[in-house]
């Protein structure tokens, strides 16, 4: 059995009554090419039957270690019943994009049940247009953005008839424990199938998990030392500890003495100043989403000799800049967005299909700057140092903090501490994200899919505002995520986007 890093834990204990760790994706699906010109439960029980050998993932539920005194291990569940874990409803008329955006936001509101593999999804009908959604939705300590973009591409096809292949007699599961011998199969929950113990391994038991844990608890002096010493090598990136006096010169000594002799650049302040989108949050999620055209964005990045990605970031702070001014709110310093980077290797995806290989890359945004042309160079400007300095140098600090207090407290401390650092020293201010995705048009069950929009996770310490998007097929999907209590019109934040897209193909790079 596979047990959780310290990354993946941390995101279980992130978990309070006001914040979930889950991450969810909505897709809008055209069912015109389903057999009845309908995308049913059971079509789509029946692929996830089909498929499920793909996605070894989904198969897997949490084994606690007992008392709280380790981290959690995974264990898989054979003949799962997937079925369990699909639901399906109609909206009322007209259906439209906002009534799905608050039933969305009230199913990604519920926690799932740790008993089960940690998943859910729901079909959802009566759409304007005769469109079909599926909400799904996965805990964050099973997958990272790219497990996460592996899992959904298993269910979808390339064409509106899915392949023969998709039929074939299961495969066996990349995902497999340790161990030496295989015990009897153990009884599982009603409709949840049994546990699976692959020939030749061997399950942990209560008592094998609690000596784990203990061996553990006599090195953790150790592995905590280390954690601490990597940390110190990142201090100048760490955002709020970055701006402390001294934080840079002990930076350098720490790289110093760990034999990084690299000369790097120097990040600028990351401190995060006080908006409406940083503080405690509450339990109740609103949602906005829309596209842009990824054309638009790609033109605008060519003429001004900028990636993709700066353009995006660009966009995200015109339209935070806006909302700010509209609410009279606006620093005059540059806001602090943590933008998450995969540093998952393709070796890793080869071998490794579950937990999180994240690491995070924060920037300033230009919410400070007037002048749109001003702002998406300067945007460019700092994604170039913040890029040249974590290829040089990844940040491990996220891991670092992850391993830095023994299991037994981490569960108790982090929700403490992040609902602290909201009221006192926020870290940041909120979290962009940009999947990149297919550009080809996909299928599920012969629907084919319009648009995919990630729904994402807040906290205290990151703030009551995501803002995640995926390129698909032409499009660039976004999914904004707010807590009322901090954000009550994020629709007008999607407006925002839309608009500040707008503003900046309309830019001369002549000027």
């Amino acid at each position: 059995m596979r047990q959780l890093t310290a990354l993946d834990a941390q995101f279980l204990h992130a978990e309070t009554p006001t914040t979930t760790t889950h991450v969810a994706g909505l897709a809008i699906l055209d069912p015109a090419g389903c057999p009845g010109g309908t995308l049913t439960r059971e079509a789509l029980v029946d692929r996830l039957r089909e498929r499920l050998h793909l996605a070894p993932v989904l198969s897997l539920r949490l084994a606690e270690v007992p008392f709280g005194l380790g981290r959690p291990y995974w264990e898989e569940v054979a003949d799962l019943d997937v079925a369990g874990h699909v639901r399906e409803l109609t909206l009322s008329a007209p259906g439209d994009d906002r009534q799905l955006a608050r039933k969305v936001a009230r199913l990604h509101e519920r926690r799932l049940d740790r008993g089960r593999p940690l998943w859910e999804m729901c079909l959802i009908h009566g759409l304007a247009g005769g469109r079909v959604a599926l909400y799904a939705k996965i805990h964050h300590c099973a997958l990272d953005g790219v497990t996460g973009a592996e899992t959904l591409a298993a269910m979808l096809d390339l064409t509106p008839e899915a392949p023969e292949t998709s039929k074939a007699p299961k495969t066996p599961k990349a995902h497999r424990a340790h161990g030496a011998s295989r015990p009897p199969e153990a009884e599982a929950a009603p409709g949840q199938g049994t546990l699976a113990v692959p020939e030749g391994e061997e399950a942990l038991g209560p008592l094998a998990m609690l000596t784990a844990a203990a061996g553990r608890s006599v090195t953790y002096p150790g592995r905590a030392l280390r954690a601490l010493g990597r940390m110190m090598t990142d201090l100048d990136a760490i955002p709020g500890v970055s701006a402390l006096p001294g934080a840079r010169t002990v930076a350098e000594t720490a790289r110093t003495i760990a034999g990084n002799q690299a000369e790097l650049p120097e990040l600028p302040p990351l401190t995060a100043p006080r908006t409406p989108f940083n503080g405690p949050i509450s339990a109740k999620r609103r949602l906005a989403y829309g596209s842009i055209p990824l054309t638009e964005v790609r033109h605008v990045a060519k003429s001004f000799g900028l990636s993709v990605n700066d353009v995006v970031m660009t966009v995200c702070a015109s339209a935070l800049r806006s909302w700010l001014r509209e609410h009279h709110a606006l620093p005059d310093r540059p806001l602090v967005a943590a933008v998450p980077v995969s540093v998952r290797t393709a070796a890793a995806r080869a071998g490794d299909v579950v937990g999180n290989r994240l690491s995070v890359m924060v920037t300033q945004l230009p919410t400070d700057v007037a002048d749109p042309l001003e702002r998406l160079r300067a945007m460019g400007a700092t994604m170039r140092v913040a890029k040249r300095r974590f290829a040089e140098s990844p940040a491990t600090w996220l891991d670092g903090l992850s391993t830095l207090l023994p299991t037994v407290l981490t569960s108790v401390a982090t929700p403490a501490i992040s609902r602290l650092a909201s009221v006192t020293l926020p870290p940041i201010n909120l979290i962009v994200s940009n999947v990149p995705g297919p550009q080809l048009p996909l299928y599920l069950c012969g629907a084919r899919l319009l648009a995919y929009h990630p729904v994402s996770a807040l906290s205290d310490m990151s703030g009551g505002l995501n803002i995640t998007c995926f390129s698909y097929d032409g499009s660039l999907d976004f999914g904004v995520l707010a807590c009322p209590d901090r954000v009550k019109d994020v629709w007008r934040l999607m407006d925002h986007l839309r608009e500040a897209m707008e503003e900046l193909a309309a830019l001369d790079p002549r000027s």
